[in-house]
């Protein structure tokens, strides 16, 4: 296989183009060829002649001769292997590994383990994914909350309720990204996530995928209860034996896989006080700000409508006069700011986009780094706390309705009473506030100032009607379960796995995470059957 880099054509080109600019790359003539896209990216610096840069491996008889031929930097004889699942191992389960939350982590955890003959049990509080969209719907409508099936608890996790982004940071030796991509393709995403640069799928795709990847798991021996919270855990010599579901159901267990979202903090309250090892762990708060799609369009692609481009995003950060950091988080395009609480008279808010990215308005959260000495309380759950007292200000500053200030109003310190020509695009009943009253006085500084930056970076950035809501709380988790490289727990049958155990921070980042613990489990245990594995 050769692969080729940094292959650039207008975005107007065509396949054939392609097909073209990768003959003339290899010098090949007329010899026939096949080839896959592994990354294509944009390259908008020049606005007047933005173009898509790829890289392709290609398939052509007498590789190596064509490689010397052509060789360079860009050009080069590439051999990948496969990704690989582990063997079973030589311990024998008793009982099925159950899993707790069916997020991201939960899912693919559970998609592995059952494709491997591991039968596993998925236990999530809230509700299936179709039935959890009525819920929250009617929760933005009416403002009564379900405190377990919401924006934050249900199936396909948080990440269901946001703009679907597959983008990730880790590094990936072992071909797990592409894994995760695959699974989605063939629960029917777009195979264009497995080459974009920032893929994404959309809330109204997600939903339809999350509830395939759960018909899937089933196919292959999996199970899963829904309204199901698990409430305890149960050990006998420092290992686990049981879970307790809904204060009453016992269900016997060797293996809990707990991934459980960086939201559950009555989990995390409760493994406190079982013993489970945990830490406090830095996050990030602040506000989401909205401005139109139009004129992030314009700063970037230098046109206020593409409709090959689609709705623009943007990634921006500054380094602050008192050492802290301000930067934009979870950036959605024609997106919506929703209201994301999990818990009575606290109020968070997150960002969602439907996979078109139509609506007028774009948001990012424009969000501060805080560190345990930021906390009000020692211990793991400090962060926890600090996550509460801010949304309490915030549902106290909206009365219960997402709380917005023009950033105007924001430099002014005082409560927003109209807005301007930028409306508030919401899910959720928004109301005029004072939002820069919700932070603490550092972190409303850097904000302010990160604004300002980000002001001479993108033109119109820092306009005065530009739209502030809070609180942005729930960027990551607050507390990490702490495991060995073994990815389990030194409470022998525990495995911390996600975002909400503390090492992931995404869709794709978390179930990545879950593959790996599934990997764990396989390398110690033999499957439930004891069968050898079916083949990945």
């Amino acid at each position: 296989m050769i692969r080729i880099t940094q292959l650039k054509l207008p975005i107007t080109h065509t396949e054939d183009d392609l097909k073209q600019k990768i003959r003339k790359t290899l010098r090949s003539g007329s010899m026939s060829f096949s080839y896959e896209i592994r990354r294509q990216s944009l390259d908008a610096r020049h606005k007047d002649e933005k173009r898509f840069v790829y890289t392709v491996d290609v398939s052509v008889s007498d590789e190596r001769k064509i490689s010397r031929k052509v060789y360079n930097n860009n050009i080069m004889l590439i051999n990948e292997k496969p990704y690989n699942f582990p063997e079973p191992g030589t311990e024998t389960l008793q009982h099925r590994p159950v899993i707790v939350g069916s997020g991201p982590a939960g899912l693919f955890c559970a998609w592995y383990l059952a494709k491997a003959g591991y039968r596993p049990l998925v236990l999530e509080r809230g509700e299936e994914a179709s039935k959890r969209k009525e819920t929250v719907e009617q929760f933005w409508k009416n403002g009564v909350l379900d405190p377990d099936s919401n924006v934050q608890f249900g199936e396909g996790g948080a990440g269901t309720f946001s703009d679907g982004k597959l983008n990730t940071l880790v590094k990936d030796p072992f071909g797990r990204n592409q894994e995760v991509l695959k699974r989605f393709v063939n629960a029917g995403a777009n195979p264009e996530i497995m080459y974009q640069q920032k893929p994404h799928l959309g809330t109204d795709v997600l939903i339809g995928i999350v509830e395939t990847l759960r018909r899937q798991i089933i196919q292959m021996g999996g199970s899963f209860c829904f309204r199901s919270k698990v409430t305890d855990l149960r050990f006998e010599k420092g290992r686990l034996s049981s879970v307790i579901v809904n204060e009453q159901e016992e269900i016997p267990a060797e293996v809990c896989i707990l991934a459980i979202g960086h939201s559950a903090r009555d989990t995390f309250a409760m493994l406190k006080k079982r013993g489970i090892p945990m830490e406090p762990k830095s996050f990030a708060v602040g506000l989401r700000m909205e401005h139109p799609q139009k004129m992030i369009n314009q700063d970037l692609y230098g046109e206020e409508e593409n409709e090959i481009l689609g709705a623009a995003s943007y990634k921006v950060t500054h380094t602050c006069e008192n050492g802290r950091g301000v930067y934009s988080f979870c950036m959605c395009p024609g997106g919506y700011v929703v209201n994301a609480s999990s818990e009575p008279e606290c109020l968070a808010v997150n960002g969602m986009s439907y996979q078109a990215r139509a609506g007028e308005n774009a948001n990012s959260a424009l969000i501060v780094t805080v560190t345990p000495e930021d906390f009000p309380e020692d211990g793991p759950l400090g962060g926890i706390a600090f996550q509460r007292e801010l949304e309490r200000r915030a549902w106290q500053a909206g009365n219960g309705k997402i709380p917005v200030q023009t950033y105007g109003d924001y430099l002014l310190r005082k409560k927003t009473t109209e807005f301007g020509r930028i409306l508030p695009n919401c899910k959720g009943v928004c109301v005029p506030a004072d939002v820069r009253s919700i932070l603490p006085e550092e972190i409303g500084n850097s904000i302010e100032e990160g604004i300002a930056a980000f002001g001479r970076k993108l033109p119109g950035f820092d306009r005065k009607d530009a739209l502030l809501s809070g609180v942005e709380s729930r960027t990551s988790s607050p507390v990490r379960i702490l495991r060995d490289k073994e990815m389990e727990s030194e409470m022998s049958g525990i495995y911390p796995c996600g975002e909400g155990a503390g090492y992931a921070g995404g869709i794709t980042s978390a179930a990545m995470d879950g593959i790996r613990t599934a990997e764990a489990i396989s390398k110690k245990y033999r499957n439930f059957f004891g069968e050898s594995v079916q083949p990945f």
